[in-house]
């Protein structure tokens, strides 16, 4: 059965309405989804340079423990040095006491939501630092460390927080309220000597631990009757310390 001109000329109208609705439909669903996976990719780059910022804070606290002259650095120096050095941007130079600003040419190029809008936009607000030092709890390990004269904060740990802004107009973003944490743990101080001097000093000022006065004294009363007992053997040398001799038995012949 043949069609009118004027079917054919309906049915192609209806056509071209049924496409455009297609295309609005298939737009409600792309538009969003290309909004959202750059957002999420930003969001893990902001996650992955929190880890590094975390590592930074804990190794700080390596070179800058109890022992070190310099002392432990504040949470509030940290803080300032980590906006600086990981959150602003990428070619920030490495200077002492430099500081963020909360306009675009301190921040990251690539940190801005679909609107333009920072995703960090107070850096004060949107990243802190938090640093915790753990003493020695094992009783063998503080009883040493106390007769020692070592230090009990060996255990430092450097977190960085980093709230993320919430992108107006965009569901779940827009109410999302995303904050990253990262933490980094590392043993700052191992109770490394720097020389044999630093040994001796520590071993012969240990008190209890070490008591070569005492042991001394005894050694003294027994010195006359040591050769007579034994020929030829002198008596013993109390109290010398010697970190970096070798026993004998160890020394090979070339």
């Amino acid at each position: 059965m043949l069609q009118s001109n004027s079917q054919l000329q309906l049915r192609v109208r209806h056509q071209q309405g049924q496409s455009t609705v297609e295309f609005i439909v298939l737009s409600l669903v792309l538009v969003p989804l290309l909004l959202i996976v750059p957002l999420i990719g930003k969001f893990m780059d902001i996650a992955q340079t929190t880890a590094v910022a975390g590592r930074y804070v804990a190794f700080e606290g390596v070179v800058r423990h109890t022992s070190s002259s310099d002392g432990w650095k504040t949470d509030a120096e940290l803080a300032q040095e980590v906006r600086r050095r990981f959150f602003s941007n990428s070619d920030a130079p490495i200077k002492t006491n430099d500081a963020t600003g909360d306009f675009n040419a301190h921040r990251n190029t690539l940190w801005f939501d679909h609107r333009g809008a920072p995703l960090l936009p107070v850096f004060n607000h949107n990243v802190g630092v938090a640093s915790s030092k753990e003493g020695m709890t094992q009783p063998i390990g503080a009883g040493f460390a106390g007769a020692f004269g070592l230090s009990h904060d060996n255990l430092y740990t450097g977190r960085v927080t980093v709230s993320v802004a919430d992108v107006a107009g965009l569901s779940p973003f827009d109410a999302l309220g995303l904050t990253m944490s990262r933490s980094t743990t590392l043993l700052v101080d191992p109770w490394a000597a720097s020389g044999p001097d630093a040994v001796r000093s520590k071993i012969q000022g240990s008190g209890a631990a070490f008591p070569y006065a005492l042991l001394a004294t005894e050694a003294a009363i027994l010195a006359p009757f040591i050769p007579v007992l034994d020929w030829g053997t002198s008596p013993p040398d109390v109290g010398r310390v010697d970190p970096d001799v070798v026993p004998a038995d160890r020394l090979g012949t070339e």
